[in-house]
């Protein structure tokens, strides 16, 4: 860890001879030839979707093309539902095979909302995924969560198990990142993060722009790390697919509310924990 000490008045050292900078030139950035994306339905792209619905595209295809990294580099074997464990499991062993010179891993949020949630189990599995990776010399650049209750509308008790859950993820990934010596991009303070136009109509998912400013976020920090950024990620939604309304709805109807069902089954019993809890502080 390095420490900076602001304020302190140094002893006097004796004098050394002035090294000229040309001495020490600085290192040019390298070029990205080897991407990998991990994680789940944010990382395949989910809320960016192609022309005539021919997929999705997402923050992982701006990031390769901002490095310059050409097809054959790059690897996202991502999918909707992913866990922490499913990346370390399932994911990881492609990514060590593609052996990329930055993986960007975007992953937890299944993880807050599931009963058998351990902030530690995800911990141990992000350690993982990060040392064995980094030996290989890759760049890994995890997320840190943004508060999702501020932008899906929930009621006020779910509003606080939900952000108390992404608070405990949050912690084991700052203790992860801070062991590891890893950068990670930190959703909560990226600009415009609470903007609605951020998010798809799901409220779950980054739009087009919400993926842009993701893939602005992770070139920034591949720059922070010594790579080369040949053309910029523009904020200037282009490419993809803007959905109706008629769209919206259908995929509420068959997507969204199932699986809003499907998960606030599993989350309600911790929800009610919190709610008990809230009442015996109000009441002493």
């Amino acid at each position: 860890m390095t420490v900076i000490s602001v304020g302190v008045t140094p002893e006097p050292t004796p004098a050394r001879p002035e090294t000229h900078p040309a001495t020490h030139p600085e290192k040019p950035p390298r070029r990205a030839a080897r991407l990998a994306v991990l994680g789940d339905s944010t990382a395949v792209g989910l809320g960016d979707p192609l022309p005539s619905r021919a997929g999705w595209r997402g923050v992982g295809p701006l990031v390769a093309e901002a490095l310059g990294v050409e097809k054959t580099g790059y690897l996202n074997p991502s999918f909707t539902g992913a866990r922490m464990a499913c990346v370390r499991t399932e994911q990881l062993p492609l990514a060590i095979a593609h052996r990329p010179d930055i993986a960007l891993v975007v992953v937890g949020m299944n993880d807050t909302l599931r009963p058998d949630f351990n902030p530690d189990n995800v911990a141990a599995d992000l350690t993982v995924i990060v040392r064995e990776l980094t030996a290989l010399g890759t760049t890994v650049l995890p997320v840190r969560f943004h508060d999702h209750s501020k932008v899906f509308r929930l009621p006020p008790s779910l509003k606080r198990a939900l952000s108390a859950r992404v608070t405990e993820l949050n912690e084991a990934i700052d203790r992860v990142a801070e062991a590891e010596g890893i950068t990670c991009l930190n959703l909560d303070t990226l600009p415009g993060a609470y903007d609605l136009t951020v998010w798809s109509v799901d409220r779950l998912h980054p739009s087009e722009l919400g993926h842009r400013m993701l893939a602005q976020g992770f070139t920034a920090l591949a720059a922070a790390a010594g790579f080369e950024v040949p053309q910029p990620v523009s904020l200037t939604c282009s490419g993809g697919v803007e959905p109706s309304a008629a769209a919206h709805f259908g995929w509420l109807v068959a997507k969204g509310v199932p699986w809003l069902w499907r998960r606030g089954r599993e989350f309600l019993p911790y929800a009610a924990v919190i709610m008990w809890r809230s009442f015996r502080e109000r009441v002493g």
